[in-house]
């Protein structure tokens, strides 16, 4: 997921007032209504402690916020009188509503409500070149024509000598015209960090435009017999199309993650290159470890109680280790909340897991009972299940064996 948004937040001390409104709804109830829930968001902001200016910004901001439109739903952050950030969502909040005061900004619930689609390169495909686009999650962006010769590119009935030297120079204008298109998809990539593409054309000038692509664009290259330059190709349909390839780029990653987690965990040498539960994956994000971090949104242990500090790596299991750390002031606050904190911080990457509830584990020894279990049951496969209590981490650099590690507590 793309959090380098969020690392405003981390930039400013609390305490921090979140707000998640359901906007999705638009009737002629619309302006009231608006007024209300803003209203009634900002006091219950107060009724847990936030300050009047802070209550005031957040009303503001949703009384502001756009109803029926595209999105469902609307994310503030605000602390000292200032919204900081504020995003919208593609699914409103389960309840409607979500409001928190706390220590840190309640981002966990936004990593499952934010468009989550791959930057995506359209390439609209004709015999002389290709029109291109970016899509993103919140808009398209023509990117310009790549123009190719648009000479010889069609071809004849005739059977003589001659015709049969000009449908050879047909052919060779087609393959230029592939690789000069390309050439311009390969550019356009480097430039935009496009992350998935999709060639719509006929089937001949799109097979062949993939063909020339350079190797390590191949796997991240699609095609779909939607769409294209021609007048009156369908919008809808390749629209349609382009959402579909992305959904299935996003079940790949999520897949390709989990199988690594799985792999990293099961190491045969015993080092230790994936941690699940709370205690290994705090120690591992104060020493900025963690690579990937897996999140299963509805985790026990994603609200579990860690005790923090206002930099990012004072962060413990115990209030004592924090103090320790030089924060002799600590707060309690979740464990999501805090290791997201890190990830954003760190510049780690964050997937969203899906799939059933994930079993609890909040002793060592049973999450080694579960790896065995796991390991028995699967071979050398990547079973690709959710990590151990909802979180999980790959980390960048293995450590040899595992830690003692104390259950989470108060100290």
């Amino acid at each position: 997921m793309k959090l380098a948004p969020l690392a405003p937040l981390y930039e400013r001390r609390g305490p921090w007032a979140t707000a998640y409104l359901d906007t999705s709804v638009a009737d002629e109830s619309l302006a009231t209504r608006r007024e209300l829930q803003a209203r009634e968001t900002a006091e219950d902001l107060a009724r847990q402690g936030a300050d009047e200016a802070t209550c005031r910004a957040v009303q503001e901001a949703l009384e502001a916020a756009t109803h029926g439109g595209p999105g469902a739903g609307v994310a503030v952050f605000a602390t000292g009188g200032e919204v900081v950030y504020a995003s919208g969502l593609t699914a409103p909040p389960e309840s409607g509503s979500l409001t928190s005061w706390a220590p840190l900004p309640h981002v966990a619930p936004l990593v499952r409500l934010l468009p989550d689609e791959p930057d995506c390169l359209v390439a609209r495909i004709d015999r002389t070149g290709a029109d291109l686009e970016l899509r993103t999650a919140d808009r398209y962006r023509p990117l310009g024509e790549v123009a190719g010769r648009d000479w010889p590119v069609h071809r004849t009935a005739s059977a003589d000598w001659s015709e049969r030297h000009f449908q050879l120079s047909v052919e060779n204008t087609w393959k230029e015209n592939a690789r000069t298109v390309a050439e311009g998809i390969a550019e356009a990539v480097a430039e935009t960090g496009a992350e998935l593409i999709v060639l719509a054309g006929d089937e001949r000038e799109r097979r062949t435009v993939r063909e020339s692509l350079p190797q390590h664009l191949a796997p991240f290259a699609v095609e779909t017999r939607h769409g294209g330059r021609a007048a009156g190709s369908s919008e809808e349909s390749l629209d349609a199309a382009v959402e579909e390839e992305q959904q299935k780029f996003l079940r790949r990653r999520t897949a390709e993650q989990l199988e690594r987690f799985e792999a990293a965990r099961q190491r045969p040498d015993g080092r230790t290159e994936a941690v699940d539960g709370v205690p290994a994956l705090v120690e591992a994000a104060r020493e900025h470890r963690i690579e990937t971090l897996l999140l299963h949104p509805e985790g026990p242990d994603t609200y579990a109680e860690v005790w923090a500090g206002p930099e990012p790596d004072q962060l413990a299991t115990r209030r004592t280790e924090v103090r320790e750390l030089g924060e002799p002031e600590p707060f309690a606050t979740r464990a999501d909340d805090a290791l997201l904190r890190s990830a954003v911080t760190t510049s780690a990457a964050v997937v969203l897991v899906p799939g059933g509830e994930p079993e609890r584990a909040p002793q060592e020894d049973l999450a080694a009972d579960n790896r065995a279990e796991r390991q028995g049951s699967s071979g050398s496969e990547a079973s690709g299940e959710v990590p151990v209590g909802g979180l999980g981490a790959v980390l960048r650099w293995a450590t040899e064996g595992e830690h003692p590690q104390p259950e989470p507590g108060t100290g």
